[in-house]
């Protein structure tokens, strides 16, 4: 009985710190920008070759001051509209989901922006319900930790908007020659119409189907309260 008890106390002591290591990342993040990912490093093949070429992929960070108010606007109205009303996990979207998946036979996702953020930076890429719980675990955490202002900041610096391209500076520049603090509703609606295919749509030469999403995503950036609605917000 006296060994099990103490595998169980080893056991909580382990987790414990686990807990307290992920806290002290995540407060440190707050104010130091993440030198890459764990999606950047596994998603490159050939990463090894190009960290040697000190290339690995293009990435170049800016602070939410330097980016334009359509920017956040657009991939909230393209991903996740109740993002500053949630808690990291959109429990009444995950419902809706489950439900609708039932009768379709290509299932639809219920990821939040914190939720692709907390992937993207801690987990690998794959679906099983373990991986999921714990991006649940680093989603949950983030929130705590984390504000909603902070969180847009980094998925808009690490999220994948095409082959070996992260960021949305990267992106505005490659498919638009501009920075991103000049980035028009339209040009950051065609961004985020990329998602969350970024590798077969490319935003500088969209396809049809693209030019319907950038549609579509400029009336929901106007319908969940454009400008002002994002200003009040993270500005």
């Amino acid at each position: 009985m006296k060994t099990i008890w103490n595998i169980i106390k080893k056991i909580f002591y382990t987790g414990l710190l686990f807990v307290l290591i992920n806290i002290i990342i995540l407060a440190l993040f707050i104010f130091i920008n993440p030198a890459s990912s764990a999606f950047q490093n596994s998603n490159n093949e050939d990463y090894l070759e190009k960290l040697i070429s000190m290339k690995p992929y293009q990435q170049k960070w800016v602070s939410i001051s330097e980016i334009s108010y359509n920017a956040p606007l657009a991939v909230i109205a393209s991903e996740d509209q109740r993002f500053f009303d949630h808690w990291g996990i959109d429990v009444e979207q995950v419902e809706k989901a489950l439900k609708e998946n039932e009768r379709r036979k290509r299932k639809r996702g219920a990821s939040t922006i914190s939720m692709q953020v907390a992937k993207n930076m801690f987990l690998w890429n794959d679906k099983n319900l373990i991986r999921k719980g714990v991006e649940a675990y680093y989603t949950v955490l983030m929130e705590t930790i984390w504000s909603k202002k902070r969180i847009i900041e980094v998925y808009l610096n690490i999220a994948e908007m095409g082959k070996d391209l992260y960021g949305i500076e990267s992106a505005a520049r490659t498919y638009f020659k501009k920075s991103a603090i000049k980035l028009g509703a339209g040009e950051a609606a065609l961004i985020a119409s990329s998602l969350p295919n970024p590798k077969k749509r490319n935003a500088g030469r969209p396809s049809g189907y693209m030019q319907g999403r950038k549609g579509s995503i400029t009336k929901q950036m106007n319908f969940i309260g454009g400008k002002e609605f994002i200003m009040k917000e993270l500005y």
